[in-house]
């Protein structure tokens, strides 16, 4: 409870101590639990999660709101990898990650807009720009699972540099070969289709530091990313011939520096920029619309194998300038102001020609007033203004009351704002599958908006801590794929296509979440045992075309049911080992989509074992030594539901890991195994 979080205000605070309910994975639970993914990660190590991985990404869904609605930080800024609407996770690579912070609810008014159902923030382990640090994780398992990281960092006088190398892949594989029959015209039960498909991404991230005085600070970094799926193809071909793999390209670059002008008052500037593309990879002589050599648009325009074909290029240009000052009477000011310019490129997917641009400005301030020892507000306020949607306010507040030592009650009220996405506004892409689907977009959309409220209570008392929080999320406008009459098409569409269905995004439903979560952990000695709950119950009104009127309906992917468990145990015998053996189960009650079934109910128990080699020859020359390994899904559950339909959860049965960490640092400090300075961390990331 002593770790310091930056996430729930953009200010330093104890996690006992925050004014808004945050939850953190620290670092030592992170090498514990030997996650291979974020998303295995937060699946398996807090109840509000659950994903449906596939091609196009993740399908994250915090608290009932889908990935759309929950904003992903990388040490405070924003992750950018859209892969049709969903946020590439494997930009993050879990060996780097010192801790992850997770604030639910709506934060517009600090984060802007997308963050609705709420912020999780990756914060990165940093090198502490003294001596030299070289380490290395092997990591292998099952079906192919190859994880490798490398970081290399050294200090000269006032500038350090740090560089990673991140490596995953996977054979991937295939629960069942049945094909729904309800979308095929004769049953199959030979498809190729995988579960999940062999995918291979690599990283190189580079972090240079400068610090010409104790007050002052800069750096530049950048990165650039490749991925790759590869995708089998069938012999039936409206079902699982596949004549195209997936291939993703990102880069981004950022400048940024620190000022503490006294002691009171810390100013901060940060300017990023990022690109993430998407093309198609032909492995067969291939048909489709696209462009010749000269740049003219051709209808069945053949495509050879190895050729490419752009889908989508999307940039991001962010500025952030931000202060906080420590003022008197017990309050903290903090201020800022933000520049956002998109540009989207998809000459395959978008209309004005393939191009589009949106652009916003903000000015937020927040206040975190103390006027009793026992009692923190905190109130917020941003305006931003966009190029499309013009001016919009957004607040909040939240309290928290600590009338003893043990006790802590949280009360908090926020709105969340998000625009239309330029997708939204200008899709224009059709699809053959079992018959001609037209995607549009809709230039008449709205941003959407919310309600969230939360009640809650915190009890530590020595080392038992227990917390429960009620919240209720409204979503206004939701904005969604309606079927429309086909007459409704663009007449050159109509024209072209015998159309089967027509889609466009509309504003046309609203939706609650309301739901509890609960935390409980207890710690003695070398023993830790703990778990989260998750109750959640949802509606939403959506557009009936058939009868021209709103009805109600879950969303999608809902679980009224999730939790998590786990137990560790960790001893130090006197030298050379020490041992770390974690229990971990993790269950979710039935998934209801509207369409294509409902993902069945499961749980799922995984066993994990650390070991820290300390001996006095190794540690006197810098070296650390960590062994890894386990087995997760111990009982072999596996969902057999055909493809095309709905799964509860895309886990290939029991699997096992083994990882070896090798790590160097020689420097004037005495190097610790694997332990962290929470303040520091703060200091330095922030």
């Amino acid at each position: 409870m002593e770790e310091v979080v930056v996430t729930g205000t953009g200010t330093q605070h104890r996690l006992k101590d925050v004014p808004v309910q945050t939850e953190v994975i620290t670092r030592r639970e992170l090498e514990q639990y030997g996650g291979r993914s974020i998303e295995d990660i937060l699946a398996g190590l807090t109840a509000s999660f659950a994903f449906n991985e596939d091609d196009m990404g993740s399908q994250m869904q915090m608290n009932g709101l889908g990935n759309a609605y929950i904003l992903i930080l990388i040490d405070g800024k924003r992750l950018h990898g859209d892969n049709g609407g969903q946020n590439d996770l494997g930009l993050i690579d879990p060996a780097r990650i010192e801790r992850i912070e997770i604030v639910k609810g709506a934060a517009s008014a600090l984060y802007g807009s997308d963050a609705i159902a709420g912020v999780v923030n990756i914060i990165t382990r940093k090198y502490d720009r003294d001596g030299i640090l070289v380490e290395n994780t092997t990591r292998g398992g099952s079906y192919g699972d190859w994880r490798q990281h490398n970081s290399v960092g050294f200090a000269w006088g006032k500038v350090s540099s740090l560089t990673n190398f991140q490596l995953q892949h996977s054979d991937g594989w295939q629960n069942t070969a049945h094909e729904d029959p309800h979308q095929t015209e004769f049953p199959i039960y030979d498809s190729r289709n995988k579960t999940v498909n062999r995918h291979t991404n690599w990283q190189l991230a580079e972090r240079i530091d400068y610090t010409p005085t104790q007050d002052l600070s800069f750096y530049a970094e950048g990165s650039y990313y490749r991925k790759r799926i590869y995708r089998p193809s069938g012999k039936y071909a409206a079902v699982d011939v596949k004549t195209y793999d997936l291939a993703y390209r990102n880069a981004s670059a950022a400048v940024g520096g620190k000022w503490i002008p006294t002691e009171h008052a810390v100013i901060t500037l940060d300017i990023d920029w990022n690109r993430h593309a998407y093309d198609y990879v032909f492995t067969d002589t291939t048909l489709v619309d696209g462009y010749d050599p000269y740049g003219n648009f051709t209808h069945y325009y053949p495509y050879f194998p190895d050729q490419r074909n752009l889908q989508s290029d999307q940039r991001r240009t962010m500025g952030h300038l931000k202060g906080v000052f420590e003022l008197p009477a017990q309050n903290r000011l903090s201020a800022g102001f933000e520049v956002r310019h998109d540009w989207l490129h998809a000459p395959m997917r978008v209309d004005h020609g393939g191009t589009v641009t949106d652009h916003t400005e903000a000015l937020y301030v927040q206040d975190e007033y103390s006027p009793w020892r026992i009692l923190q507000l905190t109130g917020g306020l941003r305006l931003d203004r966009n190029q499309q949607f013009g001016f919009h306010l957004t607040p909040k507040l939240s309290a928290m009351l600590s009338p003893t030592d043990w006790l802590r009650l949280r009360a908090a009220w926020s709105q969340g704002f998000k625009t239309p996405t330029p997708k939204e506004q200008h899709y224009r892409y059709v699809r053959e599958m079992n018959g001609t689907y037209l995607y549009l977009g809709n230039r008449d959309l709205h941003p959407q908006t919310s309600n969230y409220g939360s009640v809650g209570a915190e009890v530590i008392v020595g080392g038992l801590s227990f917390s429960v929080t009620g919240y209720i999320n409204k979503v206004r406008d939701m904005i969604n794929l309606v079927t429309i009459p086909n007459y409704r098409a663009p007449e050159e569409y109509q024209m072209q296509y015998e159309l089967h269905k027509t889609r466009q995004y509309q504003n046309l439903e609203d939706a609650r979440t309301l739901g509890i979560d609960v935390n409980v952990r207890y710690t003695v000695r070398d023993f830790a045992i703990g778990g989260s709950y998750s109750y959640l119950d949802t509606d939403a009104h959506e557009y009936d075309t058939d009868h021209d009127r709103m009805h109600e309906v879950i969303i999608d992917g809902m679980a009224h049911h999730k939790a998590n468990w786990f137990g560790t145990w960790n001893h130090g015998f006197r030298r050379p080992y020490r041992l770390g053996i974690g229990l971990y189960g993790r269950a979710s009650s039935k998934r209801y989509y509207q369409l294509n079934g409902n993902g069945k109910a499961y749980h799922i128990w995984r066993l994990s074992s650390t070991h820290d080699i300390e001996c006095s020859a190794i540690k006197s020359r810098g070296l650390a030594l960590r062994l890894e390994a386990g087995v997760d899904n111990i009982f072999n559950y596996v969902d057999r539901t055909p493809h095309g339909l709905h799964l509860g959860t895309t886990t290939p049965g029991t699997t096992v890991y083994a990882s070896i960490t090798l790590r160097f640092k020689q420097g004037k400090n005495k190097f610790q195994t694997f332990k962290t300075n929470s303040k520091q961390t703060y200091n330095e990331e922030d």
